[in-house]
């Protein structure tokens, strides 16, 4: 059979040649939906392994996140003059981005192959978190990592869920305790038959399985609209589509006449190490909310009312 390749935002997608048997199905590269054909039908390929597969996915990240950095994200980036940052309390989401590990000023981004990205003047800082060795990590699994990172640290593991691009949600809850989905025809199920397994490495082949079936189409269904809303640390500015692009507000300040100022973290394509974006007019890293008619960042332009969160 012809392999089918379909590009549908993340990334280009070629999927292995399919006979006889559905469950040899292999995607290359992570994306937001993938199509075989089959018998002259297209069917949503979302499998995670279990049953009769392999029950475990390699790790491809090398470490978490780095619990002893030189530098964190509020020691590098003072509020703008004029400005203070907003309370953030303990435990939050807020908190625990502003408190997000850098790499050494000056370490350029690199791709998920170890090499390093062709544009290297559109970051202010690196983010000392994995990528791993595949093209998985693009631009909305990145704002995914950041949120599932933050609830596993945080003993909400039981929050940790995403919706692959068909609809169907996958928490992390019942991944941990062995389960597995499998896909006949549109219908994803889940399948006992792993062991449980409540690691962060198990937590980072979960994420794995996620990134490669969700993307900017799932997250900004999955997303609430938050353009009428005060900005705030754990905003997205999302446009899901083919192609897409999300970006995640990593901290906030605000001057005391109510002007709100933002710092912006992303991956990219291909699969990139996270890091804080540089404001492309030439204002250091921080970007004034509201600003123009739409948020201009070095790679990807949104519109004010793309901003969502998550549901609390």
């Amino acid at each position: 059979m012809t392999p089918v390749t379909t590009n549908t935002g993340a990334s280009h997608v070629q999927l292995s040649n399919v006979d006889t048997d559905p469950i040899a199905s292999v995607v290359t590269l992570g994306t937001e939906v993938h199509y075989i054909v089959m018998r002259a039908s297209l069917l949503l390929t979302c499998f995670a392994f279990g049953g009769l597969v392999p029950a475990q996915l390699p790790v491809a990240y090398v470490s978490p996140i780095n619990a002893s950095p030189e530098e964190r994200l509020e020691e590098r980036f003072a509020a703008p003059s004029g400005a203070k940052r907003v309370g953030a309390p303990t435990a939050s989401f807020a908190k625990y981005l502003r408190e997000l590990p850098l790499k050494p000023s000056g370490t350029p981004v690199l791709l998920h192959n170890g090499k390093p990205k062709t544009n290297q003047g559109v970051h202010a800082a690196v983010v000392d978190i994995s990528t791993g060795s595949r093209d998985l990590q693009q631009c909305a699994d990145a704002v995914m990592r950041l949120r599932a990172e933050y609830l596993f640290a945080n003993g909400r593991e039981g929050e940790i869920a995403f919706d692959l691009t068909n609809g169907f949600r996958v928490p992390w809850e019942r991944w941990r305790k062995g389960e597995r989905v499998r896909v006949s025809g549109n219908a994803c199920s889940w399948h006992s038959g792993a062991a449980k397994d409540h690691s962060h490495a198990q937590l980072l082949r979960y994420l794995e399985f996620v990134f490669t079936y969700a993307g900017t189409l799932s997250l900004s269904k999955e997303l609430k609209d938050a353009s009428q809303l005060p900005i705030q640390a754990g905003d997205v500015f999302i446009r899901g589509g083919s192609p897409g692009h999300a970006v995640i507000v990593l901290d906030v300040a605000k001057t005391a006449d109510g002007r709100s100022w933002f710092l912006v973290g992303q991956s990219y394509m291909p699969a990139q190490d996270i890091h804080v974006l540089k404001n492309p007019v030439g204002t250091g890293a921080w970007y004034a909310y509201g600003t123009g008619t739409e948020l201009r960042t070095p790679e990807w332009t949104f519109s004010w009312k793309d901003r969502k969160r998550w549901a609390e």
